[in-house]
């Protein structure tokens, strides 16, 4: 099986809502568990990729990715006890227990944890996107299938949320690497506002979409992608960020 990725960090911290800071270090256990998961999963379940198909896999990537960091932050973060709660890890610093206290005899609810009122963080995956099929049939290329690295094929960066609100946003960018997923950049922001995403799309009657959407804007991926905390020591994965900040990174 392949070895655990090796990551390069620009130093900082991640800071959230406040005051409160996580270590990169927490983040980087959480990174070496979630992708030891797709790892173990692999050998036991090698299907479960294809069977996930690639709009769940990468909610898959994030949910795991949640989950390992909930565990890294020994009892500071926590995992929204509602499916559709917001933000996804709830921040449990000293307000955060106290809002808790009052609602957990209501932990099955959804009202107390959409939003949380002491916040969080949120986190969002994606693979990047790629040409149409027919672009690149052009170009005499097929489309990229489960388990195929697609870092040479990525056009552009997108985030997507249900609200233009989404913030203290943990946004990570995963691919395949020897066919397993696996994460491959780390960034946050807690400077997002309702400019960073594009105008919220609606489901049409019998279309594909089942819930209202928005796509994060290219001055917010630049945004959140100037504060890269952790990305792969791998120099595709480096460009890729350095092309979207119009920069190049300061790794250590």
């Amino acid at each position: 099986m392949p070895s655990p990725l090796i990551y390069r960090s620009t130093g900082n911290n991640l800071e959230m809502p406040r005051g409160s800071q996580l270590p990169i270090s927490v983040i980087e256990a959480a990174l070496e568990k979630t992708n030891a998961v797709f790892r173990d999963l692999t050998k036991v379940a090698p299907y479960v990729y294809e069977l996930l198909g690639m709009r769940n896999l990468s909610a898959f990537v994030g949910a795991a990715f949640a989950r390992e960091l909930q565990d890294a932050s020994k009892g500071l973060l926590m995992l929204n006890p509602h499916q559709d709660g917001y933000p996804d890890l709830l921040l449990l610093d000293e307000m955060g227990k106290k809002e808790f206290d009052k609602v957990k005899s209501r932990i099955h609810a959804k009202e107390p944890f959409s939003p949380f009122p002491t916040g969080g963080i949120e986190i969002k995956a994606t693979v990047g996107d790629v040409p149409s099929e027919k672009q690149l049939a052009a170009k005499g290329l097929g489309k990229p299938q489960i388990g195929d690295t697609r870092v040479h094929l990525i056009t552009g960066i997108s985030w997507k949320a249900h609200h233009r609100e989404t913030n203290n946003l943990l946004a990570i960018i995963w691919d395949f690497k020897d066919s397993i997923p696996a994460i491959m950049v780390v960034s946050y922001s807690a400077n997002l506002d309702e400019a960073d995403w594009g105008k919220i799309v609606q489901p049409k009657e019998g279309g594909g979409r089942t819930t209202s959407v928005s796509i994060m804007s290219k001055g917010g991926v630049a945004k959140l992608l100037n504060n890269a905390l952790l990305v792969v020591d791998d120099s595709r994965y480096i460009s890729l960020v350095e092309k979207h900040i119009g920069a190049k990174l300061n790794l250590r």
